[in-house]
């Protein structure tokens, strides 16, 4: 197993002066790593080629990729059913618009152990047209997401750029994790949505390299990043229910040139 490079990754400190804990970390080859799969180490890489053809075109992106997304995922998790309610495009344009569509270049994952209150009051009042679009697209109403006994978030990266980016993104194996690495914090009107949330800031660790972390080198836009940020099974037994992530800046290549370009979509999988 090879290394892709080593970075510095931005932690958050528990000290008495809250604020970030550089470390300097492996990022090793995910593509030579022998890795479980998603369910077991909260990540994996999907081969999968999008009618989509043009990233722009959020319409498209919308009727075309978020069916796509949802059937993915239920065949990846073995849910009832699968709800993609919205994506989220990252590069210079999005960044230039809103600070919070640039790279996060932070370790954090996107959901604290709440989670599921948020997206139950999403679906029932039907907010914005992704929810109700996506029941009506399954057929579903409301009362699906309510009655659902267990509720998984799969999410799903995808490189749209060239094969190298300045800051890629690296993922944490959750088995070198503990539950109590992630620390809450308030997430206030995201990128402008008017959406607020708790999402989770990870803890730098005691131990040095305790945590492993992995990217996958050269990814194609043919190819996704699958990762796990919630799953109400896990956060009921008070396991780590969540994927660390971040964007690092890859040493090899300057800042801008070529400028990441991603798409990152979030699956609600509903198991009855």
């Amino acid at each position: 197993m090879g290394t892709f490079c080593r970075a510095t990754l931005n932690y958050a400190s528990v000290a008495s002066t809250p604020g970030p804990a550089p470390r300097d970390v492996a990022i090793l080859d995910a593509r030579g790593a022998d890795l479980p799969g998603w369910r077991a180490c909260g990540f994996e890489l999907v081969q999968h080629r999008s009618g989509v053809d043009d990233w722009d075109d959020d319409d498209r992106v919308a009727a075309v990729h978020h069916p796509e997304i949802e059937d993915l995922a239920r065949a990846m998790t073995g849910c009832d059913h699968a709800l993609v309610s919205s994506h989220l495009r990252r590069g210079p344009a999005q960044a230039a618009r809103h600070e919070d569509l640039a790279p996060i270049t932070f370790v954090h994952s996107d959901f604290a152990d709440n989670y599921v209150d948020l997206i139950r009051r999403a679906y029932a009042n039907a907010e914005g047209d992704g929810p109700a679009a996506a029941l009506a697209r399954r057929g579903l109403t409301a009362q699906a997401v309510q009655d659902a006994g267990r509720i998984v978030i799969l999410q799903f990266w995808r490189n749209l750029g060239p094969a190298r980016m300045d800051f890629p993104l690296a993922f944490c194996d959750a088995r070198t994790l503990r539950p109590d690495d992630g620390l809450p914090f308030l997430v206030t009107d995201y990128a402008g949505s008017g959406i607020d949330f708790h999402a989770l800031a990870v803890v730098a660790p005691d131990e040095p390299d305790r945590h492993t972390w992995y990217a996958f080198p050269e990814l194609t836009p043919d190819e996704a990043v699958a990762f796990r940020t919630y799953d109400t099974d896990l956060v009921r037994e008070g396991a780590t229910f969540f994927t660390p992530h971040s964007a690092f800046r890859d040493p090899e290549v300057p800042v801008g040139e070529p400028a990441r370009s991603s798409i990152e979509l979030r699956a609600t999988c509903l198991f009855a």
